[in-house]
């Protein structure tokens, strides 16, 4: 008689890299029907946000970010991210639990430029003006990197590669 398969899942402290996530087409070598799965629960997610997700995503629409903007639970390679800031390749997640999967996805996405920042889910509703404070100084270290990042590109380039 045939064996029968089982998918097997590895504890996460036998992983020490993340998954190589490479960008071709519509996803990140995703496959369609994969995409489409991930994009129908992110529009589930925010039909049926937590109230920590409402009260931050309330703030984020009143707030004055210049232009930068947060979308609300986004698809990001094959991770749905609780706000993305696309701009600034900054991901906000709100920790509900312990996810001992969430750090193997945040590593994913920091391997390819998006920084993750964890926010208690807590901290939202208890402390919000903390949290927004927090936010705001992760912006800036972002945008501060980004301009380092570039002014390092032009330094380095030759005047032909800025074509």
């Amino acid at each position: 008689m045939a064996d029968k398969k089982t998918l097997k899942l590895r504890s996460p402290s036998e992983i020490d890299a993340p998954p190589a996530l490479q960008k071709k087409g519509r996803g990140w070598k995703i496959s369609d029907k994969r995409l489409d799965a991930l994009h129908e629960r992110a529009r589930e997610l925010r039909r049926h946000s937590s109230e920590a997700h409402k009260a931050l995503a309330e703030r984020f629409a009143k707030a004055d970010l210049g232009r930068y903007k947060f979308t609300r639970h986004a698809v990001v390679g094959s991770a749905i991210v609780d706000f993305n800031c696309h701009n600034l390749g900054m991901a906000i997640a709100i920790d509900e639990d312990d996810d001992p999967l969430a750090k193997r996805r945040d590593k994913s996405l920091e391997s390819v430029g998006i920084r993750v920042m964890r926010i208690k889910a807590a901290d939202i509703l208890e402390n919000m003006d903390d949290v927004l404070a927090r936010i705001t100084a992760g912006m800036r270290l972002r945008i501060a990197d980004k301009q380092q990042a570039r002014r390092e590109h032009h330094r380095t380039s030759t005047p032909r590669d800025r074509r």
